[in-house]
């Protein structure tokens, strides 16, 4: 600030903001390091001096290697070994579990059902009939047992749910798809159903929550205070004029309003974001700032009074037409009033301000400001006459007695839509933090707006060192127990460093202090919110304000970087669940029917009432077409009434369980009904126990068509898992359900009517058909009666597909450390790639220095063999023990300077249990028997100082 610097200090290497970050990046893997390598060193790779280093500092830290230029090597191996075991989602794990058991129970009855088509013939023909086995009679004999085999594979076809995966695809795919429309771009799949059980989101202030727009919202002219912008109208012309040429004039040229860059957008603000608020209000004021620029130009003014921490203000001397002096002031009000003795009022003409006026003003105007969170600038000005030419260094008397213009309350406003989206989110269930780098009263204010804070409400706010001084025990230590105590009431931390937001979100997610785990969504922008973005169950990335770091670190980009996209992730994060248990309803229903109609015909008839190629098609109707038609059901608003499902809670609840034995009741009920009179009814022969290559029977086409078409109507009960009775209320915002629901009814009337012999299918009479989807359409009845019944009652009802807390723990928390160690492997390595890249750089510009150096002193001078640069700042470099990095540099001339830093690398101080960088100060250690080329002659720090 105007020259006044005396000294730069930087970090550099780890120590850096950027270090700090990759090393948090990297955080989930140190953990692991220490727990599995501890009192190991890799085989040859650690010298005597690292050893003895490691020793003293009596710790298992991470080991630090700088990175090798060629690839391949054990390291490789290992990690390759390690990429297949990506973490399962929670959903995967309970559907994986769930299809494992129906397929064990299916190839059970299929097995029975073999074994007693297999025993009944035999007994029936060989015992009962006591046929001898005739030669001639053997290829009947094989016909009639592949026949019951195939029975048995149908069977475990239709009991196993192949079609589970492929709902889980279509649903994901079909939700991804549509969240790109609401501007949530997926970057993993799976995160997409974690949102349908986020628990807690903590998110960022500024353009999240914000516009990151700085607007005048309020103002004070005239003697009156408007708690709007106030019409041009209203306002006297004389004091517009004065106020137009204040802003315009008394703020840097180079911040403007220019126009958006997209049709509907808001219009840019460029340069000092509280100049670009008054500038836009005097456009809302219906003026324009630019002629009066055009006017006086930037060369024209005559003495400018720089913005300063000190002063508080900005004044800008310009030189009237009469030869006279003005003097444009705007700053911090409570600052300027001070200086104030005069005030504009509603005619435009000064009146005298007086101690007590100016008392009056601060209790009615800028402190009801202050507390609705705006930031209150006073505008004002002062003439000065030609003669004699005052001085204009004297500044306490030049800014003063000066006369008020207006006072304007300015905030980065909330945008319109968040508080009605956090009402969304807080009544799903959802608890919504603010973790800003912004001040503790600016954040209050702000958070109060959104509804994230009621007055009255037990929660805390609180500032990054106020948390650090709870959470940390008298060692420096982040203690588990002590966040617990914190992170239930917290709804608002300011002045938050990177290490404080991934310290509490990492608190939050570990913490056992609720039954259920929390599921935490995180959103950032910047570099600095990488490591919470990386730690989440879920995190956000902003799309417009992001970083790359951020982005690389999300698993969903926001697109509009608006807080209320959030919600809609929600909303089909919950939707993939209510899909799939859509699907596991309906199929389930069809599962134990079809499996237990083919198990019961085989025993009592010896043959299955539903043949092998109609079941096939049952399981194409149940599988393809139910999971794309059931898996594509649009999210609504009611999704966000309910609590969070919860990682443990059951894929199929009581309410769902009850539902497929109900309907299952209904339909084995009247399959068997028909199976036994039907003939009787319909007046037709009966197709039981017909020889092996007879025609199709009506009776049994008539069975197959029923089945099919309470299995239509049923896939419309499905729709509704919640025990809702309006199972049409939202059908036509489906038009791929209808679609579908038509299509499989407009191709069973072809396979009934044109199948014959292949479908085993005889036509069927209009009668037959009108009693086919009668009884269908009982389905539709039959579940209002199922609906009626209260859950409570059925206490013998179990829940399926949940998963255990001893199950979830190896499946998916050591995957996801695993994956934890190669992200952070894969991390630091850019990280050190990028140091590299510019320290090549400055290699080559050395050398550069150095030939012509050595040109022009040529005979005076033998340039000398030096080490690498790299060592100038390869102290420390990461290194996973478990795996080296083996990356190639920028060419393979650095092979050998490897070498060199090898023999030269020191281990760095151990990192603190909690992983925070920062808090655990890392330090450079060094050996100095091994690094004195630090201040020789031929070291690379003498070579860039005498270079440079």
């Amino acid at each position: 600030m105007e020259g006044s610097g005396r000294m730069v200090v930087t970090a550099v290497g780890v120590n850096s903001q950027t270090g700090i970050i990759f090393t948090l990046l990297g955080a989930g893997g140190e953990e692991e390091e220490k727990k599995d390598k501890k009192g190991k060193m890799q085989d040859g790779n650690v010298d005597a001096s690292q050893s003895k280093a490691k020793q003293q500092d009596g710790a298992a830290a991470m080991e630090m290697q700088p990175l090798k230029s060629a690839e391949g090597g054990d390291a490789d191996d290992k990690k390759k070994a390690n990429m297949h075991k990506k973490e399962k989602s929670v959903l995967q794990g309970k559907l994986t579990k769930l299809a494992v058991q129906i397929g064990k129970a299916g190839l059970v009855m299929s097995a029975i059902t073999v074994i007693i088509l297999v025993l009944y013939f035999t007994v029936d023909t060989f015992v009962v009939n006591k046929k001898p086995w005739l030669p001639e009679c053997t290829p009947v004999y094989v016909q009639y047992f592949v026949k019951f085999f195939i029975i048995g594979v149908t069977v475990l076809v239709v009991a196993v749910p192949e079609g589970l995966p492929l709902a889980v695809t279509i649903s994901l795919a079909y939700s991804v798809k549509k969240m790109m429309k609401d501007n949530n771009l997926v970057r993993h799949l799976d995160a997409c159903e974690t949102m349908g059980n986020a628990t807690a989101i903590c998110s960022d202030k500024t353009g999240t929550l914000t516009t990151n727009r700085m607007t005048v919202v309020q103002a004070y002219v005239g003697d009156v205070h408007y708690k709007e912008i106030p019409d041009p109208s209203s306002i006297n012309a004389k004091t517009m004029e004065l106020l137009v040429n204040a802003i315009a004039i008394n703020s840097a040229y180079t911040t403007k309003i220019l126009p958006p860059e997209k049709e509907g957008a808001l219009p840019r603000q460029v340069g000092n974001k509280t100049e670009c608020g008054l500038l836009g209000f005097v456009l809302d004021l219906k003026q324009d700032y630019e002629p009066v620029r055009s006017q006086m130009p930037e060369e024209k003014l005559y003495k400018v009074y720089t913005f300063n921490s000190v002063r508080k203000s900005m004044s800008t001397v310009i030189k009237l037409p009469d030869e006279s002096f003005r003097m444009y002031s705007k700053g911090a009000s409570e600052i300027v009033l001070k200086k104030c003795c005069k005030i504009l009022n509603g005619a435009g003409e000064p009146r005298v301000f007086r101690p007590r006026d100016r008392d009056e003003m601060v209790k009615k105007v800028i402190e009801p400001m202050a507390c609705d969170g705006l930031r209150t600038i006073c505008v004002a000005y002062r003439d000065f006459p030609s003669s004699p030419e005052p001085d204009w260094d004297n500044e306490n008397d030049i800014l003063n007695d000066l006369t008020c213009i207006c006072v304007v309350g300015i905030e980065d406003p909330v945008r319109p839509e968040v508080p009605e989206a956090i009402r969304k989110c807080q009544r799903a269930g959802i608890t919504v933090r603010m973790v800003t780098g912004d001040n503790i009263n600016t954040a209050r204010a702000i958070a109060i707006k959104c509804g994230i804070i009621h007055p009255g409400e037990d929660f805390l706010c609180l500032e990054g060192k106020e948390f650090n001084r709870r959470i940390r025990n008298e060692k420096g230590e982040i203690e588990q127990e002590r966040i617990d105590k914190i992170w239930p009431k917290l709804r608002v931390l300011a002045r938050s460093s990177p290490t404080d937001k991934h310290t509490l979100v990492k608190g939050i997610i570990d913490s056992t202090h609720t039954e259920q785990r929390q599921v935490v969504a995180v959103t950032g922008d910047g570099t600095n919110d990488g490591p919470a973005l990386k730690k989440a169950d879920v995190g956000f990335a902003m799309g417009i304000a992001g970083t790359d770091v951020a982005k690389e670190a999300s698993d969903i980009i926001l697109t509009d970087d608006n807080f209320s996209s959030i919600v809609k992730a929600v909303m089909w994060g919950r939707n993939v669940y209510d899909s799939i248990s859509k699907f596991l309803q309906f199929q389930l229903t069809v599962n134990v029917v079809a499996v237990i109609v083919a198990f019961t015909g085989a025993c009592i008839t010896q043959d299955s009432p539903l043949k092998a190629v109609q079941m096939l098609w049952v399981n194409l109707i149940m599988d393809t077409f139910a999971s794309l038609a059931l898996a594509t059901e649009p999210p609504t608003e009611t999704l966000l009434l309910r609590k969070p499902y919860g990682r443990n809670k059951p894929l199929i609840s009581r309410t769902m369980m009850k539902n497929i034995l109900g309907h299952a009741v209904y339909q084995l009920t009247l399959i068997f009904t028909l199976l036994f009179v039907g003939e009787k009814m319909f007046q037709i022969d009966s197709g039981r126990n017909a020889p092996l290559h007879s025609p199709p029977s009506e009776h049994y086409t008539i069975i197959f068509n029923t089945f099919v078409m309470m299995q239509l109507f049923n896939e419309i009960n499905a729709r509704k898992i919640h025990g809702e009775r309006n199972v049409f209320d939202g059908i036509f915002r489906n038009p791929i359900f209808c679609t579908i629901v038509l299509g499989t009814f407009a191709i069973q009337i072809v396979i009934v009517q044109f199948g014959g012999k292949p479908f085993s299918c005889s036509p069927l009479q209009l009668d037959q058909w009108m009693w086919c989807i009668f009884i269908g359409l009982g389905e539709l009845v039959w579940g209002q009666v199922i609906a009626t019944i209260p859950t409570s009652r059925l206490k013998f009802l179990k829940e399926a597909g949940r998963l255990t807390q001893k199950e979830e723990i190896p499946e998916e928390e050591l995957n996801e450390d695993v994956e934890e160690i190669d992200h952070a492997e894969r991390e630091l390595r850019r990280g050190q790639i990028l140091w590299f890249r510019g320290l090549n750089r400055i290699q080559t510009q050395i050398r550069v220095v150095k030939a012509f150096r050595s040109s022009l002193y040529e005979g005076l001078e033998k340039p000398e063999s030096r080490t690498s640069i790299h060592n100038f700042m390869a102290h420390p470099e990461f290194r996973i023990e478990d795996s080296q990095p083996h990356i190639p540099l920028i060419d393979d001339t650095d092979l050998e300077e490897d070498a060199a830093l090898k023999q030269n690398s020191s281990p760095p101080s151990s990192l603190n249990k909690n992983n925070s960088a920062i808090d655990s100060g890392i330090n450079l250690t060094t050996d100095t028997s091994k690094s004195a080329t630090s201040s020789s002659p031929g070291s690379p720090i003498h070579s860039l100082e005498t270079s440079l």
